[in-house]
């Protein structure tokens, strides 16, 4: 069970990995050792067996997984560095071509933050979001579009792959940057992170009276806060900014209860990686009066299909308008493309991630005394639309695609939360959209 007492079956995409413990520290930049090499394919090793055990097609989309894995454990042993090491780990799972199948490293102690945000918009990647006095403040601006990033080409095709080697697998001191500014001019800027190092060994015995417990906790609490539920009543209309699929479904509930006192909902899912399978279930359920199927579940055994039981005549009956972006994943896919299905809402943005499977996270660990940990999520069936479609690899395609140009993130516009509006009965600038939910960092 997740700590909202959520059953453990999620759809949440890659971008919110979970988080161990870690008492003990794997140098993943520093060059092997006897010891290192032996962890690091007892984590390779630990990989194939949680996809052999788990994986919801046994023919594993017809790899070879035994001869997979020699061949990446001769990848892991002629590693120079963990950091190498985890990359080869990642890449082994990565043959699948599963958004849902993937490796969760062991935590870092120190804390890198490249002090800017890219997000794609179509098939091109601009910086939303940098910073105040980081490195980043004088070197690029919202608007600048992302040409090459450390010499890689952004684009959607390669995007995940690319952003989970350089922020999860191996974070980088610095970051070299092609930048496009909204005029077209061109330019390179280098931009230093900030790094924080923290504690090798962190103590969750209490010995050091809570030390390493309590700054666990908050931050975690600073993580909970960034991704809050956040709403705006307006007119006949409420917009509710849902940062992720984790609430209770009294949680889910209460809202509604403030969604009813409206004519039109606002559900704006950018930026949402999905969450828990119970949370988009009395989503669903909170808009419909009668039951409704949101997919079948294909796994290894037959699987009941994902159903969404009605809360009666309390659901919501007025106008709803979705939005989703690139950044848009699993369940909040899932949701945009029930209301598309059943002819319940529109859907306005960009098309959405296409990262759609139903997955569980396990987690593993290596040491006695002093242990380190990480683990593997798992997909264990797929998720097949009552069109008779899954949504992997190709996402939902909004009813009206509306993607910020590079002026609008410059000047801070949004013209698809505006359109939204429009559409809801209420008038929004869009600049005045901009500002209704302001992005948040966590502090570093």
């Amino acid at each position: 069970m997740t700590m909202h007492g959520i059953r453990c079956a999620f759809l949440s995409c890659l971008s919110v990995l979970a988080v161990f413990f870690v008492c003990g520290e794997l140098r993943a930049q520093q060059k092997m050792n006897g010891t290192d090499m032996d962890h690091a394919r007892g984590i390779l090793r630990d990989a194939r067996d949680a996809v052999k055990k788990h994986y919801y097609l046994t023919d594993y989309h017809g790899l070879d997984l035994d001869a997979r894995y020699q061949q990446y454990d001769d990848r892991v042993k002629n590693a120079r560095s963990l950091g190498e090491a985890f990359r080869a780990i990642a890449a082994f799972l990565g043959g699948l071509k599963d958004s849902h199948t993937y490796f969760i490293p062991p935590m870092r102690s120190s804390r890198t933050d490249c002090g800017f945000r890219i997000q794609l918009f179509g098939n091109d990647a601009f910086i939303t979001q940098v910073r105040p006095g980081s490195d980043a403040e004088s070197k690029v601006h919202p608007g600048d579009q992302v040409v090459h990033y450390d010499t890689f080409s952004v684009n959607r095709t390669d995007y995940r792959d690319l952003f989970y080697t350089f922020n999860t697998l191996a974070p980088q001191p610095a970051t070299q940057l092609d930048l496009r500014d909204p005029s077209g001019t061109v330019r390179q800027s280098l931009v230093n992170s900030r790094v924080q190092t923290g504690r090798k060994v962190l103590d969750f015995t209490f010995s050091d009276d809570g030390n390493d417990v309590w700054q666990y906790i908050r931050e975690e609490e600073n993580q909970d806060h960034v991704v809050r539920q956040r709403y705006v009543e307006m007119e006949d209309a409420m917009i509710w900014k849902m940062p992720e699929f984790l609430l209770r479904d009294d949680e889910v509930d209460h809202l509604f209860s403030i969604v009813r006192k409206h004519k039109a909902l606002i559900l704006d899912l950018r930026g949402d990686p999905g969450g828990a399978v119970d949370t988009l279930e009395r989503m669903v359920g909170n808009v419909f009066d009668h039951d409704v199927k949101i997919s079948d579940r294909v796994g290894r055994k037959e699987m009941k299909p994902q159903l969404a039981k009605t809360i009666g005549d309390h659901a919501f009956t007025g106008k709803i308008v979705v939005l989703v972006d690139s950044q848009s994943a699993s369940a909040a896919e899932l949701f945009a493309r029930v209301m598309q299905l059943e002819h319940r809402g529109t859907v306005l943005g960009d098309r959405s991630s296409g990262s759609v499977m139903e997955a569980r996270e396990y987690s593993y660990s290596q040491g006695a005394d002093t242990q380190f940990y990480y683990g593997f999520s798992v997909t264990d069936a797929d998720l097949v639309m009552s069109d008779g479609k899954s949504l992997e690899h190709v996402g939902v395609t909004p009813d009206e695609i509306i993607l910020p140009t590079a002026q609008d993130l410059a000047a801070r516009r949004d013209p698809v939360l505006a359109r939204a509006a429009e559409l809801a009965g209420a008038k929004l600038d869009p600049s005045q959209a901009a500002k209704m939910f302001p992005f948040e960092w966590l502090p570093f």
